[in-house]
């Protein structure tokens, strides 16, 4: 049975959406996601929240352009069937009616009694130019002129007149001449006088101290012979294609996918023991980020890549350090990354760089106010980057397997046609796309790898099945070589490449990589508090040559000098066997700032605290080790730090540092879900509504909105109780004019006049008698 009003039916939006199935319900809460966040009570609600204009605003970025001209069509034919729709569109049959069925299914048109008509709101957008481009056409007058009527004007207008409305028409339907209605200097007898007197061109109302004439939508169509514009409007731009083997596109592809997973391991390996601060304004400073960079041996574009990467797949964070201080450390899930394989941990971060609305490309580059984005900063995010980056790569991936761009810009075209909305940001989004997805090991060589296909389908845990095959396994063992240099024939697990990394330099990095062992990386190795045995023990087990004799011999040079000063606190202190040892100390300028001062033949003092002293003798190529009370060596080493994140992550938080959705969750199918059950709820929310007393609203402000936007949309007038400033309660019968930013403007039947009423204060809203349709209709 039908929970639809009968006195109701098919007049608004709400009674449109009442009569949809649940499954349509779904799909337009699943794309316009904002309407069902939370979940709204019913149908009005519903309608109601597609029509305020940060709603629509976002759903208008959804549109294609060729969707954006059928909307600025409807607009200007106003309540029109189909036929006359696909009749004035200068574009295939077919498409037209897709789009138009795409704009009902987005809610931003309906089907009322007498054919498809847009949302009054959408119309007050399109008419202000908010909607972006469209086909030129502005909104017909009031009222509406007969077409015999626009012809005759048209006809009866000097040439000069004529060339000037079609330099207008040319041009998006708007121009500017000085003086044109606005009291200045104008040439009564001149063509834009004429064009104004005969109703051709009308002076802006929003923009008449500028001199700004427009073009009517009848008289442009009337122009354009009937058509909203002089070509087709559903000419896809064409991407500008090669051919290359598949093979080597996904190979190239699995080898920048490996490098970024190591890169961003090594990064927060770094960050977790030495970890830099936080900026006031919550970004990494700029000396940070130049750092990280040479440290990484990449530029700082790669690097706010990956750290932004790394921070919306909850790796990386805010938290305290040993001091206390705020810095960016490594979470907890950090570890557990570190435990799985590349391929998975680099389908973790390619989803989460994915689904983010960080932008890395504006890293480096500046703000309005002349200041530079930082890394890491809060704001530097964007509502257009996730889809853009989806829609880019999904052009990519309709191709056939193969097939590679040639031009970028020919992509940038084609997305630009798909999501023509504030175009210069869109513009950039691609291009930075195509970086970025070529840097993370989605892209390659100009096509999209197997890996990036299956995530944009299956999701991340497809993507790592599809690029487990494509990057060699993990080894264990290197190849030692006698010149104190050591080679990884592969990708080193993370246990063997950390170890090896501290007794050890790296040298250049890649699929293995190669480390050179020197004094000072042993020694930072019995720094860290390896014996001798230990270290000889790690090159045992990890080299598959052997370990070269001087290898061997460089361990044990440096372990028999390491330690042989021993630092305490007088502040501190450095005893030695040696008195000879303490005397070269002694005689050293550079040491002459320690204020070293000896007690004993084998023992010096100093007020200097000891990690300074300690710092200062291994900077003169001396090997310290701290002392403790009992004289056994105390090993200072540094702890791995950590950032405490919450147990859960508030929703909708993907794109912020330190957030990211958990390994292997179906996005996909929880979504679906989570609408579905949206749309149940509203199901049952009308069915309830069905059994209050029919035109009543819900007496909160909620409800008052959507019955209020029922009635604009109906065009009838309704009957509100209104609370003034001073309590006192009104009933004031009113015709809706427009409801936006909590305040209703009206025309008021008791004064003859428009008036404006807070909506809050509107405790119930009813339907005229006189407007209501006949029982049963």
């Amino acid at each position: 049975m039908s929970t639809e009003p009968p006195s109701s039916a098919g007049r608004t939006l709400a009674d449109r959406l009442r009569s949809w199935p649940p499954e349509r319900l779904a799909r337009l809460m699943g794309e316009r996601t904002d309407l069902g966040t939370p979940v709204p009570a019913d149908s009005g609600q519903l309608a109601s929240r597609a029509a305020t204009r940060t709603s629509l605003l976002r759903a208008l970025d959804l549109l294609t352009s060729a969707e954006l001209l059928v909307l600025d069509a409807l607009v200007v034919l106003g309540e029109t069937s189909e036929d006359d729709l696909v009749a004035t569109i200068n574009a295939d049959p077919a498409a037209t009616r897709a789009a138009a069925h795409r704009l009902e299914d987005l809610a931003l048109v309906w089907e009322a009694p007498q054919g498809l008509r847009p949302l009054t709101a959408v119309v007050e957008l399109v008419a202000s130019g908010a909607a972006g481009p469209g086909s030129g056409l502005l909104p017909v007058s009031v009222p509406r002129t007969p077409p015999a009527d626009v012809e005759a004007a048209l006809a009866g207008l000097s040439p000069e007149a004529d060339r000037v409305v079609r330099v207008v028409d040319a041009h998006g339907g708007r121009g500017t001449t000085q003086g044109a209605g606005t009291g200045g200097p104008t040439d009564e007898d001149g063509p834009v006088a004429e064009a104004l007197r005969a109703g051709v061109l009308r002076v802006a109302a929003r923009e008449r101290a500028s001199g700004t004439v427009e073009l009517p939508g009848e008289y442009g169509l009337a122009l354009r012979g009937g058509r909203t514009t002089t070509s087709p409007v559903d000419v896809v731009p064409a991407l500008d294609l090669g051919e290359r083997e598949q093979r080597l596109v996904d190979r190239t592809a699995s080898g920048a996918a490996a490098e970024s997973v190591r890169l961003v391991e090594a990064v927060l390996e770094a960050w977790g023991t030495d970890p830099p601060s936080v900026l006031r304004s919550g970004g990494l400073a700029v000396r940070d980020l130049r750092a990280t960079a040479r440290d990484l041996g990449t530029d700082e574009t790669v690097t706010a890549l990956l750290l932004e990467v790394a921070g919306s797949a909850g790796l990386l964070a805010q938290g305290a350090d040993r001091g206390g201080d705020a810095a960016w450390l490594p979470t907890p899930a950090y570890d557990a990354w570190t435990a799985r394989t590349t391929a998975q941990r680099w389908s973790e971060l390619a989803a989460a760089w994915l689904r983010s609305s960080r932008v890395p490309g504006l890293v480096g580059s500046r703000d309005s106010a002349g200041k530079a984005w930082n890394a890491l900063v809060p704001e530097l995010s964007s509502s257009l980057a996730v889809e853009t980056r989806r829609a880019a790569l999904a052009e990519l991936a309709a191709q056939d397997e193969g097939a590679v761009l040639v031009e970028v810009e020919t992509l940038v075209a084609r997305v630009g046609w798909l999501r023509p909305r504030r175009p210069r940001l869109r513009e950039d989004l691609v291009r930075w796309t195509l970086a970025e997805a070529t840097t993370l090991g989605l892209c390659a060589l100009g096509g999209i790898a197997g890996p990036a296909r299956a995530l944009l389908t299956d999701g991340p845990d497809a993507a790592a099945r599809a690029l487990d095959p494509l990057v060699p396994p993990p080894v264990e063992q290197v190849l030692v070589q006698a010149d104190l240099t050591a080679v990884a024939p592969g990708p080193l697990t993370a246990e063997v490449a950390r170890d090896l990394g501290l007794v050890a330099d790296v040298e250049s990095s890649g699929g293995g990589g190669v480390y050179r062992f020197t004094p000072a990386s042993v020694r930072r190795g019995l720094d860290a508090g390896w014996s001798r045995d230990e270290v000889h023990d790690f090159l045992a087990r990890v080299s598959a040559t052997g370990v070269p004799q001087p290898l061997s011999y460089l361990v044990d040079d440096v372990a028999r000098t390491h330690g042989r000063v021993r630092a305490g606190r007088a502040s501190a202190f450095l005893r030695a066997d040696d008195e000879a040892t303490l005397g070269e100390l002694l005689a050293l300028s550079r040491t002459a700032s320690l204020g070293l001062r000896r007690i004993a033949p084998t023992v010096l003092v100093t007020d200097v605290e000891i990690d300074e002293l300690v710092l200062t003798l291994r900077d003169l190529g001396a090997s310290p080790v701290v002392e403790a009370h009992d004289g056994t060596v105390r090993v200072v080493r540094p702890d791995r730090q950590r950032a405490r994140v919450p147990r859960t992550r508030p929703a909708g938080q993907a794109g912020s540092p330190g957030a990211g959705a958990a390994p292997g969750e179906t996005d996909a199918v929880a979504e679906r879900e989570r609408w579905e059950a949206a749309a149940q709820a509203v199901r049952a929310g009308d069915a309830a509504a069905a059994q209050r007393p029919a035109g009543v609203a819900p007496l909160s402000p909620s409800g008052s909105l959507a019955a209020l936007r029922e009635a604009l949309e109906a065009g009838v007038s309704v009957h509100i109780s209104y609370v003034d400033s001073h309590g006192a309660s009104t009933q004031r019968h009113v015709r809706p004019r427009k409801v936006e930013g909590g305040t209703l403007t009206a025309w008021d039947h008791r004064v003859a006049a428009p008036r404006t009423f807070a909506v809050h204060r509107i405790t119930a809203v009813a339907r005229s008698r006189e407007d209501a349709a006949p029982s049963g209709s």
